[in-house]
């Protein structure tokens, strides 16, 4: 049997997922039977849009199609990431002029400029997803990303056309850049609302498992050419070939996102005209409304990417020229570590849908935190320790990179998601995630020590802790509507023929004003 609510109670709906979603119900100035008439209409439109909302999830063989559809494309990002960073020694020397040490940081800083451009993409893609919607945009997203990776393969030798050579990759990687902007932010927009509340980590971590196996894709298919081929034959066409392979990449990618329909989140936003009216308008409610989550989002991306960019861009390149392994060996180390770190992904986001995604975080930043120092100097004892090193750090790092679907997505209300996480991720991403090669590379040369990449890791992780200490635990919370899962909405009870606002909320409040109660459907006794 149903309860009744009292007078002086706030009004609550608990579906079997526990979404709360808030309802214009009346007028603060109402009294009596119109104000029981607008609590029963209230009610009335919350049920129908839980029955929706039950309606609208995905049954599984459309979930398994959405986590394929978002996650090929982040392994088409990460491809190129791979080739790129495990080809930096061949695209520096074709490409480049100068020694190989000042062509080599040439590529490198070529690789940062493409993370310079990526928040003009978050601005620019951010907006449009939330008003067009997920699944246009992912589909030119992927398109650009494929197109610029497939072109790097096809620019001629700085020999054969001199300074336009580097000029060209560089106008590349910002195309590249810019289709990325858009892309992360949305892919990871689309799982989180296409997932079921209650193991919407463990979807997530598919996105994660995407950008490994695509890294791991592109890293192989580099060293498998560098294997077969002579060091002439790689330097005059063999580091191309895995960069022509972006081209069927990104066509199967277009296709499994053509197939799928938007989000159930951003539907039933889009059938109730609730989307934002346009960019402008957006960005105003970002700056002023969605300030502290744009900030705590920035904040962790600090720790993410300072920590992602360090161990599986730049690893090749430190472990061959300051510890001096072999070529082949500084290939293999990140490889073996990206592996083993795919193992236990899926686990991760699993039990961050026990335990929560903030657990997860801290217990991810700090391990890393107190184990940099000591695996970095394991690292510089051979390539078995550096293989061990890498690997502790790897499964240090998994918790954070399982988690980033359900956590970063769940900090903005749907009507300004794409856009908020499009555009704090990125802004992030540029200043320090996609200039950690660079950074760490150039801070070795200037101090002489091996161990700037773990100070520089740990100083990012202090950054991280800094920014979870106030970010909203989702875990379970819905993702529907136009508030901030997790964050409390206001109290409202009856005084005197009227609702009105309690707790800290009350504040400003003016009578006469539309009161928002967050309505909850009474659970059935039987």
């Amino acid at each position: 049997m149903a309860t009744e609510p009292s007078a002086t109670q706030p009004v609550h709906r608990a579906g079997a997922t526990g979404r709360m979603e808030r309802e214009h119900i009346g007028d603060a100035g109402r009294t009596g039977p119109a104000t029981a008439t607008s609590l029963e209409e209230g009610l009335m439109a919350s049920s129908a849009t839980h029955h929706a909302a039950a309606a609208d999830e995905a049954p599984p063989g459309l979930l398994r199609r959405a986590i394929a559809a978002a996650a090929i494309g982040n392994a088409t990002e990460w491809f190129d990431y791979g080739i790129y960073a495990y080809g930096v020694t061949y695209i520096s020397a074709a490409l480049f002029p100068g020694s190989t040490d000042q062509a080599t940081l040439f590529a490198l800083a070529t690789f940062a400029i493409s993370f310079l451009v990526r928040p003009l993409g978050g601005l620019f893609w951010g907006p449009m997803g939330d008003r067009l919607g997920r699944k246009a945009v992912l589909a030119l997203t992927i398109l650009l990303m494929a197109g610029a990776t497939l072109c790097v393969g096809l620019i001629p030798s700085y020999d054969s056309i001199g300074f336009w050579a580097p000029a060209i990759l560089i106008v590349l990687r910002m195309v590249q850049g810019f289709s990325t902007g858009g892309e992360y932010g949305g892919a990871a927009t689309f799982m989180a609302e296409y997932a079921p509340d209650k193991i919407r980590g463990r979807c997530g971590s598919f996105l994660e498992f995407g950008t490994l196996a695509g890294f791991s894709l592109g890293a192989f298919l580099m060293l498998s050419f560098s294997w077969a081929l002579s060091d002439a034959q790689m330097q005059s066409w063999g580091w191309r070939v895995p960069f022509l392979l972006a081209a069927p990449l990104g066509l199967i990618g277009m296709y499994l996102r053509s197939k799928m329909e938007d989000t159930p989140v951003f539907r039933e936003l889009e059938e109730k005209h609730q989307k934002e009216p346009a960019a402008k308008t957006e960005f105003r409610d970002l700056l002023t409304r969605y300030w502290k989550p744009l900030l705590l989002l920035g904040g962790l991306v600090v720790a993410l990417n300072v920590v992602n960019y360090t161990l599986l861009s730049y690893m090749p390149t430190y472990l061959q020229t300051e510890i001096g392994l072999s070529a082949d060996g500084a290939l293999v180390v990140p490889l073996i570590g990206m592996l083993c770190m795919m193992v236990f992904l899926p686990f991760a986001g699993s039990l961050s849908d026990k335990v929560g995604r903030k657990p997860m975080w801290r217990f991810s930043l700090v391990g890393l935190l107190l184990t940099a120092v000591p695996m970095y100097l394991l690292m510089s004892t051979g390539i078995v320790g550096a293989v061990i090193a890498f690997a502790v750090l790897g499964l240090l790092y998994v918790p954070q990179l399982a988690t980033i679907s359900a956590t970063f997505p769940a900090m903005f209300p749907t009507h300004v998601r794409y856009a908020g996480m499009a555009i704090a991720y990125n802004v992030s991403t540029s200043l320090f995630g996609g200039t950690a090669p660079a950074t760490n590379d150039w801070l070795i040369h200037q101090t002489g020590s091996n161990l700037v990449p773990a100070y520089y890791m740990m100083a990012a992780c202090v950054v991280g802790l800094l920014a979870l200490h106030f970010v909203t635990e989702t875990v379970g919370c819905s993702l529907r509507g136009r508030h901030i899962p997790g964050v409390p909405l206001p109290r409202f009870s009856r005084e005197g023929g009227r609702f009105a606002r309690t707790g800290p909320a009350a504040a400003g409040a003016g009578a006469g004003e539309p009161a928002l109660v967050a309505t909850r459907r009474a659970r059935d006794d039987d």
